[in-house]
């Protein structure tokens, strides 16, 4: 499947969800993490490869991976 060197926690599913709810949804999921877990979220919402890093950013979070297999994204974001 991966190769990731990351093991998530959580992993939030936003398959077939349209923009902007992968990005809201994983700023909703984040405080509910503990500090240095690790949240996946798959999406295949095109929009989400600019809205989900940057928010996370913004929000002091760590984005470690974000890998795209046709469609689908599927990123790594750490508290």
């Amino acid at each position: 499947m991966s190769d990731s060197q990351y093991i998530p926690d959580f992993r939030l599913d936003m398959l077939g969800e349209p923009c902007p709810y992968p990005a809201v949804a994983t700023l909703e999921a984040m405080p509910s993490l503990q500090s240095g877990q690790i949240l996946e979220v798959v999406s295949d919402c095109p929009q989400s490869i600019n809205n989900i890093p940057l928010d996370a950013r913004n929000h002091g979070y760590e984005v470690l991976e974000i890998q795209q297999d046709g469609p689908t994204i599927r990123y790594l974001i750490r508290k």
